[in-house]
């Protein structure tokens, strides 16, 4: 007996603000959709089983981590990039990264920020225990942790 073959289908969903019909085999993980598709490369691949954070995506106010989301879940669905944040970089959590010089590598930084951006949404001064809860789990291999805190800070208008 062969494997099942997973189904194609065409599945539509909504990426910073626009309307895509996409047609891919259902478990094809959104992460890709987003890379190959739609040329949205903001959005990286890091370990491939939603712990790293380096895919996270905003859906509303939540985080999502779009290498363990299938598009088949994902449709009807609207997410935000890191791309959709601001098209010149001057949302506030932006300004504040390069305000407080966090990146090194860059490579999980979409990922800090987005989660950076839906915790101040939800709590829009947070504390110091606060900020490393929600970014706890956004792995920076660089250690610009105390730099991040800084900037959520910044972004937030906190000493």
């Amino acid at each position: 007996m062969s494997p099942r073959r997973p189904e194609v289908g065409t599945f539509t969903l909504t990426v910073n603000g626009q309307s895509h019909r996409i047609e891919a085999e259902e478990d094809t993980p959104l992460l890709w959709i987003l890379r190959d598709r739609l040329g949205l490369l903001g959005t990286r691949y890091g370990c491939g089983i939603g712990v790293c954070g380096a895919c996270t995506v905003l859906e509303g106010s939540e985080t999502v981590r779009t290498c363990r989301l299938w598009i088949r879940s994902a449709a009807g669905r609207s997410f935000t990039t890191i791309e959709g944040l601001s098209a010149d970089g001057s949302h506030p959590v932006q300004r504040a990264w390069i305000e407080e010089d966090v990146s090194q590598c860059g490579y999980c930084q979409s990922g800090l920020i987005l989660a950076a951006v839906a915790l101040l949404e939800r709590s829009p001064h947070p504390s110091a225990e606060e900020i490393d809860a929600a970014l706890s789990s956004t792995l920076c291999r660089c250690g610009t942790y105390a730099r991040v805190r800084r900037a959520v800070r910044r972004a937030a208008g906190s000493p």
